[in-house]
């Protein structure tokens, strides 16, 4: 990603060294609708980009059993409902709830209602149309995406070498990386270098002792099994994570395949009792060995140090439970692009992007604590402990505003807007005291209208979609195809 994005923006020599010796964590990825800002900046076409890496689309993140068994939410892209006035939707639900006139909060997401009905279409929000935009993310090969990028960068100038990294030299003056010593003996000078070295951090741990902030206090799973199997079962638009004994499980559906996934805590289950867990509960019969991961949720202290940054697990990790892996790549590309370099590094410049850096992810986390928090499986050792765990006081903070009376806040450029949060906030039965008293100045009547109007504008949009499945088939197929068909 990163050689790709520079290749076509920065008008720099690019060098890439990797080697094929060395594997990847890929256990197929699931995103959110940022990546199509990504895609669309280096001019990808969708359809192709599809095609090769065996993507499917997203619509939305189900949440099984994580407020109890047999209980389930989707965290949906998109919006929920409508504001009226200086209020936010969900006062009104809030005092239609109380009334007994609302439906779920699903009822009023056109996304949330495509996903369940297994629907895809690219509908776009027109005056006078019943509903909002239904935006949308990818399923896809994580491998077979790189390998694309790959080919992507090549043909734009982009030099990769083959090889592994024996040795890291520093400036003695500067205290800067040099070059980088191959196995080889090739030596690979530079002025500006991006640690894509994954959980070793070669460059920006190892070499300059950047830090991290370890965050298993707060996200406790430390290790993950994976497996891809069969492509059986439903073929939906959405990613599913179900709560498990000591975690949950992960299942993203691609177009050859179904990707899986079990993330959970070595304090209270086994390598293997996991790796039983994940086996029993697959759609189809598996394509390989599991695969055991082992990870410290938490982040470097300085994603960008002298001139180096880290992009990727060498910035740190964050459980893939809200998909924001790719995400937090692209972003940080992004960032680095505004800030880029010249000749000499600002000191100011670096500091600013490890300031917005460390915004970014602590706000994520506390997103991904707020699952666990507010989960509802009592009797249960590992989330009877997280439900009792201290918790940091920007999510402190922002459960006891909801609590009391609905109000959510997106602090600056958090990810997860106020309608994410809401979604998981309710999902997960955390449910305000009461809502905002202007709320009742809209007429009983048209309150009831208002949400009779959403919820059959959404159902008639998503009556006229087609199926994922065939929908996708005739999407992909390559332009002349589609043009004969």
């Amino acid at each position: 990603m990163a050689a790709a994005t520079l290749a076509r923006f920065a008008h720099r020599k690019v060098v890439l060294v990797e080697s094929e010796e060395i594997g990847t964590v890929g256990v197929g990825e699931a995103t959110i609708p940022q990546i199509r800002l990504f895609n669309a900046a280096l001019g990808l076409d969708e359809a192709e980009f599809l095609r090769e890496t065996k993507g499917t689309f997203k619509l939305a993140i189900e949440f099984a059993d994580w407020s109890g068994e047999g209980s389930s939410y989707l965290h949906a892209f998109g919006t929920v409902g409508h504001g009226a006035g200086v209020l936010p939707f969900q006062h009104y639900w809030l005092r239609a709830r109380a009334a007994g006139t609302a439906g779920p909060l699903s009822d009023y997401c056109l996304n949330d209602i495509a996903a369940r009905a297994g629907k895809m279409g690219m509908w776009r929000a027109e005056p006078g149309k019943p509903a909002p935009d239904l935006p949308w993310a990818y399923h896809f090969d994580a491998g077979l995406y790189a390998a694309y990028l790959r080919r992507y960068a090549e043909a734009r100038g982009v030099t990769r070498i083959e090889g592994k990294i024996a040795a890291v030299e520093r400036d003695d003056a500067s205290g800067d990386i040099a070059a980088l010593k191959l196995e080889n003996g090739e030596r690979v000078s530079g002025g500006f270098f991006i640690d894509c070295t994954g959980f070793r951090a070669l460059l920006i741990e190892q070499t300059l002792g950047a830090g991290f902030d370890d965050w298993s206090h707060w996200l406790p799973c430390d290790r993950a099994v994976a497996v891809p199997c069969e492509a059986k079962g439903d073929f939906t638009p959405y990613t599913r994570s179900t709560a498990r004994k000591a975690g949950w499980q992960w299942r993203i559906p691609l177009q050859h395949r179904v990707g899986n996934g079990h993330v959970y805590c070595a304090d209270f289950m086994s390598e293997d009792e996991a790796t039983s867990i994940l086996l029993a509960n697959l759609d189809g019969a598996p394509q390989a060995d599991p695969k055991p991961l082992r990870f410290t949720t938490g982040m470097r202290r300085k994603q960008w140090s002298h001139n180096c940054l880290a992009l990727g697990l060498a910035a740190g990790f964050m459980e893939p439970l809200e998909s924001t892996s790719i995400h937090l790549i692209q972003a940080s590309i992004a960032r680095l692009l505004q800030m880029l370099p010249g000749e000499t590094i600002a000191p100011a410049i670096r500091d600013e992007f490890n300031r917005q850096a460390e915004f970014e992810w602590t706000r994520i986390r506390d997103f991904l604590i707020l699952h666990y928090v507010a989960n509802a499986r009592e009797g249960e050792p590992f989330w009877d402990r997280c439900r009792a765990m201290d918790l940091p006081d920007t999510l402190t903070d922002k459960i006891a505003a909801f609590r009391a009376t609905g109000y959510i806040h997106r602090e600056h450029e958090e990810l997860f807007t106020e309608q994410g949060w809401l979604q998981v906030l309710i999902g997960q039965g955390v449910m305000p005291e009461s809502y905002n008293p202007t709320a009742n100045a809209m007429p009983g009547t048209d309150l009831g209208a208002m949400l009779g109007r959403i919820t059959q504008g959404h159902r008639q949009v998503v009556g006229s979609m087609p199926d994922h499945a065939n929908f996708l088939r005739a999407y992909i197929q390559p332009k002349d195809m589609r043009k004969s068909a």
